[in-house]
């Protein structure tokens, strides 16, 4: 077994990272080894020296790859070789002195609450066909509850109970939470249900699936939510994580308790939540601009 293979077992296994995580690192190291492939003619990556991620960074520059593209695939290089220390395969740590890259800070603006209601009232958009229900309720459900394109796609028809009126969720790290859901979302999602096991020939037990009965994976649900998001909105940003911020800044708007959003959203500490209340914020200043006598001193 290779050095990456037993890597992404100890991800797996010890640190209990999702399996959509343990791709990414999968895919973040191949482009390397890749990479190490055409310099010296060698997949062991484990031999490449700080020069070599050096040459690596100017080369995924060269294909005008993003800051943060770049400092993700630094990350998870980070760690591989950090856990090539601890299993005492190497003794010299050869990213040790490579720094990640300066980024440009992107605010991120969430989509109103009114953008979203003309999305989701809009007959039009969602047809009475199975497809039509599921969307709306796929999309509904993230901005609903704040939930990750992952949590959505593995839901499972138990993880809802609908005499507490909510929803079990799997998160990063495995970690369970209950998501309170409102008596509205609960009919939709037994209207989809209704629909979805008199049309579809099931082969799982996840709530959303495709029209083969399948579970959904990640391409379509992303595709899905940009199609949809782009028919109310020219906004440049137009994914899952969008109605995720949607709804935590809705949340902050309508005066949540930060620590309250941050348990809804699985977060473990405050300071990723934290993120969300830019939004917040400018609705302060609007206030403050609007009522504050020094702002209205020349009136």
């Amino acid at each position: 077994m290779d050095f990456i293979q037993k890597f992404l077992n100890y991800l797996a296994l010890e640190k209990n990272y999702s399996a959509l995580t343990v791709t990414s690192y999968k895919k973040d190291l191949q482009d390397f080894v890749d990479f190490y492939l055409q310099e010296e003619n060698s997949t062991e990556i484990q031999l490449a020296t700080k020069n070599h991620i050096r040459a690596f960074i100017m080369y995924l520059g060269e294909l005008n790859k993003s800051e943060k593209t770049v400092n993700r695939k630094l990350s998870a290089l980070r760690s591989f070789y950090r856990y090539l220390l601890k299993e005492n395969i190497l003794s010299i740590n050869p990213i040790e002195q490579i720094h990640s890259l300066k980024q440009n800070k992107q605010v991120l603006i969430p989509f109103t609450e009114s953008e979203l209601n003309d999305l989701l009232n809009n007959d039009d958009f969602f047809p009475e066909t199975f497809v039509g229900i599921r969307d709306r309720l796929m999309i509904d459900m993230m901005y609903q509850t704040g939930i990750r394109r992952a949590e959505l796609i593995g839901l499972q028809e138990q993880d809802v109970d609908s005499n507490t009126l909510s929803i079990k969720v799997l998160g990063k790290r495995n970690k369970e939470r209950i998501i309170p859901i409102s008596a509205m979302l609960l009919e939709d999602i037994a209207i989809y249900n209704q629909k979805k096991q008199s049309e579809i020939t099931l082969q799982c037990t996840n709530i959303f699936v495709t029209e083969k009965g399948k579970p959904l994976y990640d391409n379509l649900v992303y595709s899905k939510v940009k199609y949809y998001l782009s028919l109310i909105s020219v906004k440049q940003k137009k994914s899952p994580h969008m109605l995720r911020h949607s709804f935590a800044t809705h949340m902050l708007d309508s005066g949540a308790d930060l620590n309250a959003v941050k348990d809804i959203l699985g977060h473990s500490s405050l300071s990723s939540t934290q993120i969300y209340t830019h939004g917040s914020i400018e609705n302060l200043k609007k206030v403050f601009n609007k009522a504050h006598p020094r702002e209205n001193k020349n009136e």
